[in-house]
């Protein structure tokens, strides 16, 4: 049976007859031997949001894609892969994050998600499976997203309408002042925006849903005023209420709103998140991919929201990463919802082929590994490690894992 086969099985809820596993699903002794470094165009300019992209060779001439990072976090950890075997995700993820000694910040997370991302890519590619069938199988037939920036349809109830008629699962506003202007006045803007959001209640209709970022540009005392306001008209989320440096005080917030909350897209690995999670402080996770660290590290994330009944709406980065957030939320069993800017998937002159988009819905697709392909003549090579540098030892267990230097 063709795997494009098992795919409609697997989409229409049936199950596939028992079949002898095919003579390729065998991971080759593969080795890594080059990592590269690609400059694109399009990148965000935002250093910890960037779009560059990574490949990572292997002498069984697998490739994997990758996205992320920036040259010296990149070429610091990549040093640290070489000769290692491109399968070992865990163990490689373990290396990349502890093997400097120090923790990794934020911006050194994304450049290791960057990698991750293309490890995974290459162990589907060997295995000649999507990755979302490495992760579980697919526990829904598509993904339902959200929009940021729907373009305007006139005004913003009509606009809103659109985004909902579009397909989208929800519309999704960045209140008043997200234009930027000058001065910011923080208790104008609540009334502006409550305004604004009544409007696209309004437009969304009572079968449709829509969510406010407030983009931690509010104080306390007008973050709750705002959500109070807003609480009848039924957001589906409220997003990053206040400032993100002290997780804590939503211990403060938390009594004093009612609307859903959700946090996470400044956050990397779980332990940013861990105690909003498990203390039920948020409703919605944002943290991301690459931003987290990954595949591999996203998939624990979500382990740790399922248990305590938080839901998962990854913000958007680039899309080789929305492409790998398509398979990790596809095979996920809890509540998700993806962000999609705009109305349309996006041209990228360096990837041909990235995320499957249409109808306001991401689509999973049965392409092998992440199911992207990656254009090299289309970006600027910025440098490629083939040596590997590992200058801090790590110290083993009796069984071979690693625990710190």
């Amino acid at each position: 049976m063709r795997r494009r086969d098992l795919f409609r099985y697997s989409l229409l809820g049936l199950a596939a007859p028992i079949l002898p596993p095919p003579a390729r699903a065998s991971l080759p002794g593969a080795k890594i031997t080059r990592i590269r470094f690609f400059r694109v165009s399009d990148s965000r300019p935002i250093f910890n949001q960037s779009g560059h992209i990574v490949t990572v060779e292997t002498d069984a001439g697998i490739t994997g894609i990758g996205e992320g990072g920036s040259p010296d976090t990149v070429e610091q950890l990549a040093g640290l892969l070489i000769g290692e075997s491109p399968f070992r995700t865990e163990h490689l993820w373990q290396l990349m994050y502890r093997g400097y000694f120090y923790p990794p910040g934020r911006e050194k997370i994304h450049a290791l998600g960057a990698l991750d991302l293309a490890l995974w890519d290459i162990k589907g590619k060997a295995l000649d499976v999507p990755i979302w069938h490495l992760l579980g199988g697919l526990t829904r037939e598509h993904v339902e997203c959200y929009s940021t920036g729907f373009p305007s349809a006139g005004s913003l109830r009509e606009t809103a309408r659109a985004c909902i008629e579009a397909g989208f699962r929800a519309f999704r506003t960045g209140g008043s002042g997200s234009g930027g202007q000058e001065p910011y006045r923080h208790r104008q803007a609540v009334d502006e925006t409550f305004a604004m959001c009544r409007e696209i209640r309004e437009g969304v209709g009572e079968d449709g849903d829509w969510a406010i970022d407030y983009h931690t540009r509010f104080d306390l005392p007008d973050a709750v005023r705002l959500s109070s306001l807003l609480e009848p008209l039924r957001p589906i989320f409220c997003e990053d209420l206040v400032r993100s440096e002290n997780p804590e005080v939503y211990r403060t917030l938390r009594p004093m709103v009612k609307v859903p909350i959700a946090v996470g897209e400044h956050f990397g690995d779980r332990w940013d998140a861990n105690v909003l999670i498990e203390n039920q402080l948020i409703d919605y996770s944002r943290v991301s991919i690459p931003n987290c660290g990954g595949i591999t590290e996203f998939m624990k994330l979500a382990a740790l929201c399922e248990t305590h009944y938080v839901g998962l709406i990854p913000h958007f980065t680039g899309p080789v990463s929305e492409a790998a957030l398509v398979h990790c939320c596809a095979a996920l069993p809890g509540p998700v919802i993806m962000e999609m800017t705009g109305k349309d998937a996006k041209v990228h002159p360096h990837l041909p082929v990235h995320y499957d988009f249409r109808n306001g819905k991401m689509w999973p697709n049965s392409r092998p590994g992440l199911g992207v392909e990656f254009d090299a003549s289309r970006a600027q090579l910025e440098f490629e490690v083939t040596e590997r540098s590992q200058p801090i030892r790590l110290l083993e267990r009796p069984d071979g894992s690693i625990t710190n230097w």
